[in-house]
């Protein structure tokens, strides 16, 4: 048996679907949301957000069952759809997926410990925190499981403490807030294209199908780990935003859209209201936690994809590894480029994609269920199965759709980033048939 198999439990599956997943999304979204819409409405759409999530739970666990190998969408859309959609989602994945927002995160990381007054330059500590995660998730496989389960049970404490704090100290009385461009009608434009936000926030639920092939068993603990991770964040997500539409205001979480320079999230607004100057610096603490899970459990998987395509061919055949051990070369890689990442001053405005590709590469790995269910060498889906894809696909191209109504500008940029995938795959294919190489899938 290969050495890296069934090393990963489906605790460790379940921690590093929660580390992808909670992050400070949840901890702004309520806030540009209260310009449209009230507290009920806020809470509806994170319930209708877990259950499209839940919907793609089941659709890739399907999916991931019957293929049980690593590399996440890029191993599925090769396999199942076009070798060009996994190509898509493997150079997507390798630059915007997981490089870029690895950078974005340790900058916060760094700028938040500036603010709990450490003298170290942001991005300087975002850069030992990037080199640091991606030695440890190099050294060995029992050292990875060890620090990324030790992160993520952190980081639990942290948002369940934020939690009961916000019981012990916050009002309990459902709200009466409206808000800021209130509506006479369900807002129902503003809840559909809110969902862009969060499908951010739930971003990262499919975490354990990029080290697939390294469970105990692919079949049983794929799914569940992504099944058991979506349900826990999202009563996570629930129990967090019932804190913020409780004791906020429209006004309140106006502070979110300055959180590019200030930093100060919903949570610090909600923790300093709640028990004064110590609330803000206790945010600030999740939040380095929050962004430190993340970039580990991003550092963990992101790599097995760059494995994948190392042993397709589509990537030099060392980026594979050995499978005695974590991929390094492959972690490496993804490492520079995240490094290259801190050096630009416009490193949010590089991931501005991120969440347009996510929808787009997930709801073409769910269209996976029917492809696979139409062919005789491979198990059939069920109606279930065929179902949650369906809705997953529907509510992927709804939010979509009016996201980029609302948020237009990200249009061209992933039209960009499939134009210049479309030219670098096609350049590839004809450099190996000249050179009389077997074509990669």
């Amino acid at each position: 048996m290969n050495p890296a198999t069934g090393h990963i439990t489906v605790g460790t599956g379940v921690g590093l679907v929660l580390a992808n997943m909670i992050g400070a999304g949840v901890l702004l979204s309520a806030g540009f949301m209260a310009e449209s819409m009230g507290p009920t409405e806020i809470l509806l759409s994170w319930v209708f957000g877990l259950a499209v999530a839940l919907c793609g739970t089941k659709a890739y666990g399907f999916v991931a069952g019957v293929n049980q190998r690593s590399g996440g969408e890029y191993r599925y859309l090769t396999d199942y759809l076009h070798p060009f959609a996994g190509f898509l989602a493997g150079a997507s994945s390798l630059v915007l997926g997981f490089a870029a927002p690895i950078a974005v995160d340790a900058i916060a990381i760094g700028a938040y410990a500036s603010i709990l007054g450490s003298p170290v330059p942001p991005r300087l500590t975002a850069a030992i925190v990037v080199v640091s995660l991606a030695a440890v998730h190099t050294w060995g496989f029992r050292t990875s499981d060890r620090i990324q389960n030790v992160l993520v049970v952190g980081k639990l404490l942290a948002l369940l403490a934020f939690v009961a704090v916000g019981f012990a100290y916050g009002s309990s009385v459902w709200p009466t807030w409206e808000p800021a461009q209130p509506s006479n009608a369900f807002p129902l434009q503003a809840f559909f294209a809110n969902q862009y936000w969060i499908v951010f926030a739930f971003a990262g639920w499919n975490a354990a199908i990029y080290a697939a092939a390294e469970f105990r068993d692919p079949i049983r603990d794929v799914p569940r780990a992504m099944l058991i991770g979506c349900i826990l964040v999202g009563l996570l997500y629930l129990l967090v935003n019932w804190i913020f539409v409780a004791n906020m205001t429209p006004e309140m979480g106006r502070v979110v859209f300055d959180y590019e320079t200030t930093r100060i999230t919903l949570g610090h607004a909600i923790m300093e209201r709640l028990i004064g100057a110590q609330g803000a610096v206790f945010a600030s603490a999740l939040v380095i936690l929050a962004f430190l899970a993340a970039v580990s459990a991003m550092t963990f998987v992101g790599p097995r994809v760059y494995a994948e395509m190392g042993r397709d061919g589509v990537l030099p055949e060392f980026f594979a590894g050995t499978g005695a051990r974590p991929p390094w070369a492959a972690t490496a890689l993804q490492t520079l480029i995240a490094l290259i990442f801190l050096l630009r001053s416009d490193v949010l405005g590089a991931v501005g994609v991120v969440g347009a590709l996510l929808m787009l590469s997930s709801a073409a790995t769910c269209f996976c269920v029917f492809s696979i269910h139409r062919r005789t060498d491979l198990p059939d889906a069920s109606r279930l199965d065929r179902l949650a894809a369906g809705a997953y696909i529907v509510a992927m191209g709804w939010c979509m759709w009016l996201g980029w109504s609302t948020f237009g500008g990200d249009v061209l940029s992933v039209g960009s980033v499939i134009l210049a995938s479309a030219a670098l795959f096609s350049w590839r294919r004809r450099s190996s048939a000249r050179a009389g190489a077997p074509r990669a899938p």
